[in-house]
């Protein structure tokens, strides 16, 4: 199964990283590392696919891919 793209990028004015997975509305977390910061978007997403199930919402398919993998 293919699995959620995490963008990870540093926040100057936050003063740490910030990982956010685009497939999963505002699914996103904060680390002083990017390795901090992508454990922590990992928790979120386990959290928020269980969220969206109890809830009876739809799970997107993961779709998203960066610009620098886009094939024209």
């Amino acid at each position: 199964m293919k699995d959620y793209h995490v963008n990870i990028f540093y926040s100057k004015e936050d003063g740490g990283y910030i990982a956010d997975i685009p497939d999963l509305r505002n699914c996103s977390s904060f680390g002083k590392t990017p390795a901090q910061a992508l454990g922590e978007a990992l928790i979120a997403k386990e959290a928020w696919l269980r969220s969206a199930k109890s809830n009876n919402k739809p799970i997107p398919v993961p779709e998203y891919k960066p610009a620098i993998y886009q094939v024209g």
